[in-house]
């Protein structure tokens, strides 16, 4: 079984939106530390700013939790996250998969940091750039 944590983190995810953001501060210490491949943020004002900012340019955002894997006080979670941006992709979703590595106490998560592709994520979404990254990722593996 879960920890409590881990279980309102899950539920949190599969249920964020541009509308609940709020839902994170029952999951996240008020000292969080935060970092994906693009930001790091410290202190639950930071993060929440920092997602109500992300949130505030995509028309939507979902995620889907693949795994959850814990010892003692550490997890790693595996998800899918789609999510449109109008300037991205033509508009049309991007699916991107990632995973999250969590430390925790009995209450709260105090250090959450994602990794993810940014290639998959944003740079082959952008006109003239991603094709320049499509190609070169090609000639890699051939």
């Amino acid at each position: 079984m879960l920890p409590d944590v881990l279980q309102r983190f899950k539920q949190v995810y599969e249920r964020l939106a541009k509308d609940n953001l709020s839902a994170l501060q029952s999951v996240y210490s008020p000292n969080i530390e935060f970092q994906d491949p693009l930001h790091r943020v410290q202190g639950y004002a930071a993060f929440e700013s920092y997602f109500a900012a992300l949130y505030t340019h995509l028309e939507s955002c979902r995620f889907v939790i693949k795994g959850l894997f814990y010892q003692s006080n550490q997890a790693c979670v595996t998800w899918t996250m789609t999510f449109v941006h109008p300037r991205l992709n033509g508009g049309k979703a991007v699916q991107v998969e990632g995973a999250s590595h969590l430390q925790f106490n009995e209450h709260y998560i105090e250090k959450h940091r994602d990794y993810a592709d940014l290639g998959q994520m944003l740079y082959e979404h952008i006109p003239v750039l991603g094709s320049v990254i499509r190609t070169v990722k090609k000639r890699a593996i051939a």
